[in-house]
């Protein structure tokens, strides 16, 4: 057996390419009646490449290996067991047979048995035809005879292997061709049953399936044709928005005409995306917004100059409302601020406009040759006298304060619509929310920014026009009341408007007050120096208009103003009304001196002056303390310091001129907690320093009274030292005492109250005992009722005596018995 192998396996009849079971049973053909008519070879059968299958893993020799190894050896060991049980068992002939066709077999050359046989080959043409081109004609006629030969000998022996296979095989062959009819048979009444199958699934397709489908496309085909209608259409429309916008523009409706431009970029930007027919639209919106933009703006400029250039007698405070909204509106829409502050500059133009004009108007009517000069911010010089001033002031402040409420009804109508276009407020005539809050509130901001700003500037021309007043001209309390008013309507009004206070017109009317208070302090000051100076020290009538005065301050309300002095209804002052001696406050009379008198006046005019000008209240209660502690320390200086004797000329200090001033200044402290009262009800601010004054002159008081009790010791005692206690009785000493009390009792008692009377009084009783005591003391007399004591009890006598006649004391200081402790020792 030759080794024809193909790689290291033999060839057998089963490694044949095709064999006839397979192609008799092959179900795709069908029964075949014409297979034997092919030609044998290759293409007798159609090769099918499979394909590898993608779910099974590859399969290398590697995977095997350790399989091989394991069992390589129990397989030849099985194989060569195998070989021995066959060859015994297998008969002679069968075994000769089989190794008569494997020697056949294996004497056809490899080359015939490969599947591809390329004859085109040149090698392989010249391995089978050796002889061919061999010079000897005779040689190669032989060698393909034989060539021929060996072929029909390899084909007798395929032949002979092949017909020994189909021998082997014929049971198989056989009953294959037997079942061939009943298979085919089935296979056509299948295919049968398959076509009536797809003619009724082809027929249930057409009659229910494809007319849905149908209508289906047609329902798709509608919408997309609607869609390509709404389409155009759009298109239509948004080419016809610069006509609208021209039409918009003509009437002036400025927020239609930004929203839809707004809208129409919308629809550009998301519905209308990639239309080359409208790619130039975008940008010819834009410049139409740009326009818009400029158009509004020099609208407004133009309407703030028509609206607050306009004359301040209108009766209309806010021109042409719808226009002023439209353009707003605009405005805002945009995100436009800017325009507030236009309308801020201008505002402030025409405060000074206002003012210039105002101010060369009253110069015309001042017949003056001095040539007047303005500034530019219509600050005028300081020419006019203090009534002409002020009515500069008065007609520049209501000039001011209807331009003011004028700027304040815009802010209102842009605030309005600055609240609608946030959609805080429902509103059709504006159209959609075009504000978020934050910008609103930018607004807002900047909606009071231009409120305190334009207030603040008001504020300071009217300062500069107060500062202009000269302080050489001279100024009443009434142009400076009247001042206040102007400046407190003023304040307030801008106050309520802007809700700020602005502090420049305050100021400057604190200087010019200042000023006027300053003067009005030093006239008061030096008056009431030279009053004092000039001051007798005697009691002074009580003019009926000062007892009206004091009960005005008595009813601790508020003082506005200085009663007048009351009359008749002729004029003619009644005899009720006539001038008294005393002050009458109450249940006691006050008997004074006429500087006293002044000084209550004096004390009324700082309380109608701090009334009218509250705003100083705290500087005019200073200016009245300092006031009252100058007539406290002078009146100490005249009296105490005996100053009066070189300046009014008196010869000395009496009693009575102690008593007097002392009543004199217990009704300035009465006066006192009055004042106080009015200033608290005027001003927060308390007269703390109003508590220092009144210290001082209590102690002042007391200093008085120390003096007259001084006086009266110091005569008393020179009395009792001149007393040697002898007869007569009473004694001159004792004579002399009874008329010092006498005299004091006739310059007290119509000057101070009973009360203090008797206090004084008191006190001289307790000194004039003691001393007594001592004198008696000292001349060794004794309680025995010898001669010098009856000398001594007669003296006391008499003394008491005197004290009754007086009565001012009481009945325990008087009794006979009251001076029994003199003894005592």
């Amino acid at each position: 057996m030759s080794d024809m192998t193909l790689g290291n396996e033999r060839w057998t009849i089963y490694c044949a390419a095709q064999n006839l079971p397979a192609v008799l049973n092959d179900p795709n053909r069908g029964k075949q009646s014409n297979f034997f008519t092919r030609t044998w070879g290759d293409g007798f059968v159609e090769s099918t490449s499979i394909t590898k299958c993608p779910f099974l893993p590859e399969i290398s020799h590697s995977h095997f290996e350790t399989y091989l190894r394991k069992y390589a050896r129990r397989h030849r060991r099985h194989i060569r067991l195998s070989h021995t049980k066959v060859d015994g068992i297998r008969p002679r002939s069968r075994s000769t047979d089989l190794v008569s066709t494997e020697a056949n077999v294996d004497s056809i050359p490899s080359i015939f048995l490969k599947q591809p046989l390329p004859l085109n080959d040149p090698t392989v043409f010249d391995a089978i035809f050796t002889s061919i081109g061999s010079s000897n004609d005779t040689k190669s006629e032989q060698s393909g005879r034989l060539l021929q030969e060996q072929l029909s000998y390899y084909l007798d022996c395929v032949e002979e292997q092949i017909a020994k296979q189909v021998s082997q095989k014929s049971g198989a062959f056989f009953h294959a061709m037997t079942s061939h009819d009943t298979i085919m048979e089935q296979m056509g009444k299948a295919c049968k049953e398959v076509r009536m199958l797809r003619s009724k699934i082809q027929n249930v397709d057409k009659t229910l399936a494809m007319d849905s489908l149908t209508l289906i496309g047609l329902a798709r085909s509608r919408a997309n044709h609607m869609l390509l209608l709404d389409k155009l259409k759009l298109m239509a429309t948004v080419l016809q928005t610069q006509p609208t916008l021209q039409l918009l523009l003509s009437s002036s409706d400025f927020v239609a005409a930004l929203e839809l431009i707004t809208s129409t970029q919308e629809v550009l930007a998301k519905e209308l995306a990639g239309v080359t027919s409208l790619r130039h639209l975008p940008s010819q919106l834009k410049e139409m917004s740009r326009l818009i933009d400029k158009m509004l703006s020099t609208e407004f400029e133009r309407y703030a100059a028509t609206d607050l250039h306009r004359p301040l007698d209108a009766p209309v405070e806010v021109l042409e409302p719808d226009r002023l909204v439209s353009l707003v509106a605009g405005l805002l829409r945009q995100s436009h601020l800017q325009f507030l502050e236009v309308y801020k500059q201008e505002a402030i133009t025409a405060a000074q406009t206002v003012l210039k004009q105002l101010l060369i108007e009253q110069l015309a009517t001042v017949e003056d040759d001095t040539e007047h000069c303005l500034t530019g911010s219509g600050e005028a010089h300081p020419s006019f006298d203090a009534a002409q001033w002020l009515k500069v002031l008065s007609l520049a402040s209501d000039a001011l304060t209807k331009l003011i409420k004028r700027v304040h009804a815009v802010h209102g109508v842009i605030q309005h619509t600055a609240d609608i276009g946030a959609g805080l407020l429902d509103a059709t005539e504006i159209g959609d929310k075009f504000l978020t809050l934050n910008e609103h509130a930018r607004a807002k901001l900047k909606l009071q920014e231009l409120l305190v700003s334009i207030c603040d500037y008001c504020h300071e021309r009217l300062a500069s026009l107060v500062s202009t007043q000269s302080e050489k001209q001279q100024i009443t309390s009434l142009q400076i009341t009247d001042l206040s008013d102007i400046v407190d309507n003023f304040t307030t009004i801008c106050e309520n408007i802007c809700g700020r206070q602005s502090p420049a017109l305050r100021a400057a009317f604190k200087i010019q007050a200042g000023n006027y208070v300053h003067k009005f302090h030093s006239q008061r000051k030096n008056k009431l120096t030279l009053l004092l100076d000039a001051e007798r020290w005697k009691v002074a009538e009580v003019p009926p208009e000062f007892q009206v005065l004091v009960e005005k301050i008595s009813s601790n309300k508020p003082m506005n103003s200085i009663p007048n002095t009351p009359t008749t209804e002729n004029g003619v002052i009644s005899n009720v009304n006539k001038a008294v001696n005393a002050l009458k406050i109450g249940s006691q009379e006050y008997v004074t001196v006429g500087t006293v008198l002044m000084l209550i006046r004096l004390v009324s005019e700082y309380c109608v002056c701090a009334y009218d000008l509250r705003i100083l209240a705290p500087v005019i209660g200073r200016n009245l303390t300092e006031l009252l502690r100058t007539f406290n320390s002078r009146s100490c200086q005249l009296v105490l310091g005996a100053g009066a004797l070189r300046t009014a000329g008196l010869n000395t200090i009496t009693s009575t001129t102690l008593a007097l001033t002392s009543r004199a200044l217990q009704l300035v402290l009465w006066l006192i907690p009055h004042i106080r009262a009015h200033f608290k009800n005027i001003s927060n601010e308390p007269l703390v320093s109003m508590d220092t004054v009144e210290r001082d002159i209590g102690h002042h008081i007391q200093q008085l009274e120390t003096k007259v009790l001084s006086i009266m010791n110091t005569l008393l005692g020179d009395q009792l030292n001149e007393w040697d206690a002898r007869p007569p009785v009473p004694s001159k000493a004792f004579r002399n005492v009874s008329k010092h009390l006498t005299k004091l009792h006739e310059a007290l008692k119509p000057v101070l109250p009973s009360e203090q009377v008797s206090d004084i009084y008191e006190v001289v009783h307790q000194n004039f005992k003691s001393r007594l005591r001592d004198e008696i003391v000292k001349m060794n007399i004794q309680n025995n009722g010898g001669p010098q004591h009856g000398v001594v009890t007669s003296e006391i006598l008499f003394y008491l005596e005197t004290m009754r006649t007086l009565r001012v004391l009481p009945e325990k200081y008087i009794s006979n018995k009251a001076m029994d402790d003199i003894w005592n020792r």
